[in-house]
């Protein structure tokens, strides 16, 4: 089953590598404030990379994702309309650390064994 999230994760990691870097108005992405995109997307990534790469630290889940956060800022300085923000470092980083905190929950954990029994039925 973590194929299935590798593929979730590197279209998710995409998907918001593209959203970040385009001049393009996306009105869904507009109307929300430009932090709770942060948060949220880098929230659902760490959950994403728990799953698709479970022999991964959480230092170096939480290294990997803060990179790539810096990376698209970094790109955002060449784009017309955008620009480099520690704020949404910032805001990346909230959503890793919720994230981290909300991996310690029993649900996630009762999740996360379900997928390592196979699917009777099928």
């Amino acid at each position: 089953m973590s194929k299935g999230f590798i593929v979730m994760f590197f279209i998710t990691l995409g998907v918001i590598e593209f959203l970040a870097t385009t001049t393009l108005e996306i009105q869904v992405v507009a109307n929300m404030w430009d932090k709770t995109n942060h948060l949220s997307a880098f929230f659902v990534l760490y959950i994403l990379l728990s799953f698709a790469f479970k022999s991964l630290s959480k230092v170096q889940k939480i290294i990997f994702l803060l990179s790539f956060g810096v990376q698209i800022e970094i790109i955002q300085i060449f784009i017309d309309g955008r620009d480099f923000s520690l704020y949404d470092i910032f805001a990346d980083s909230v959503g890793i650390a919720l994230a981290v905190l909300f991996s310690y929950l029993p649900i996630l954990k009762r999740i996360s064994e379900s997928f390592k029994k196979p699917i009777s039925g099928l």
